[in-house]
């Protein structure tokens, strides 16, 4: 009777990280853990209480993080355990304070969206200190953490800029739209630069940060065309900020390009419309991210080894196949 309700466990594990997910790789290797899962079950020798689950965002002002809670409640849910939500307001003072809070309510697992990866460093120290499973989600953090669940941004940023760069022609001036220093943004940028050096024609003239915000976005935006009145096109490091660039692109009635990464509806819609400036984006998927961390800290908690890390694909959405795209 044990061995059952062990592999059904091991069975559901799998199953919260792998519903409705479009990444095969994935799950096949989640997959693999079943049998490391049934035994480390049957070891336990008794069914374990509903699991407390804590996340903690960087921010909740964002569709893209609001997807990711939906999707968490929902996957949490078929488990029957309840789930505790903070928003950190970019404020990583704020983060670890939460954290804390949620070890005095006694979680079982922690999954951390950091808002700064070293900072968060140890609000996880002392997570693992508590017994608590800890994973990453689409930023990775400092310290013990038992797996990293993210975006392969690095391919993101090359993606964008690639496409950015043949879409005004292979030559002219480009700027980037930079953000938070996190490792997510970092990499995006990264990327990009690879993708415009192999592009001779075309010169990268400023890189500013717009913090990921809309208006902050426009404001610097605005800056960079006044300064470059050659510019031919714009790279944000997400959706959000690229929305506010947009504005300042139409404003300026200059036709320079603009790409980004995340896949946020309201960058579909823009993808979409005749003429747009607004010409691609590397579309990330939220939902899936934390469904698989989800399935990972519940494979730790119930006994299995678990990778370190699990990169999840990025896909290029322009105009040819943005009808019908969501998270």
């Amino acid at each position: 009777m044990k061995s059952s309700v062990f592999q059904r466990r091991s069975q559901a594990a799998i199953g919260v990280a792998t519903a409705s997910s479009p990444l095969p790789k994935v799950a096949r290797r989640l997959a693999a853990l079943g049998g490391g899962l049934s035994l480390a079950f049957a070891a336990a020798g008794a069914q374990a209480a509903p699991l407390k689950i804590g996340m903690t965002f960087q921010e909740m002002n964002n569709p893209y993080f609001v997807t990711m809670q939906k999707a968490l409640n929902d996957a949490a849910a078929s488990t029957g355990a309840t789930v505790i939500v903070t928003d950190a307001h970019h404020d990583v003072s704020k983060q670890v304070s939460d954290v804390e809070d949620m070890l005095q309510k006694k979680i079982d697992i922690l999954l951390v969206n950091p808002t700064d990866s070293t900072g968060i460093q140890s609000a996880v120290t002392s997570a693992k200190k508590a017994g608590v499973v800890v994973v990453a989600v689409d930023a990775n953090a400092n310290g013990p953490v038992d797996s990293f669940v993210g975006s392969k941004n690095y391919d993101a940023g090359v993606m964008a800029c690639e496409y950015l760069a043949k879409s005004i022609g292979g030559s002219g001036e480009v700027a980037i739209l930079d953000g938070i220093p996190v490792v997510p943004i970092l990499e995006r940028v990264r990327g990009c630069k690879a993708a415009l050096a192999k592009a001779p024609g075309v010169k990268l003239v400023d890189t500013q940060n717009g913090k990921q915000e809309r208006a902050t976005a426009l404001s610097v935006t605005e800056n960079m065309i006044q300064a470059h009145p050659n510019l031919k096109g714009v790279f944000s490091v997400n959706d959000g900020g690229a929305m506010g660039s947009l504005s300042a692109i139409e404003s300026s009635g200059k036709d320079i390009k603009l790409t980004s990464v995340d896949g946020a509806p309201e960058a579909i819609t823009a993808i979409q419309k005749p003429n747009s400036k607004f010409v691609a984006t590397s579309a990330q998927f939220p939902a899936d991210q934390v469904r698989i961390a989800l399935g990972i800290a519940l494979a730790k908690k119930w006994g299995a080894n678990v990778p370190k890390a699990i990169p999840v694909d990025v896909k290029l959405i322009d105009r040819s196949n943005a009808k019908g795209f969501s998270w």
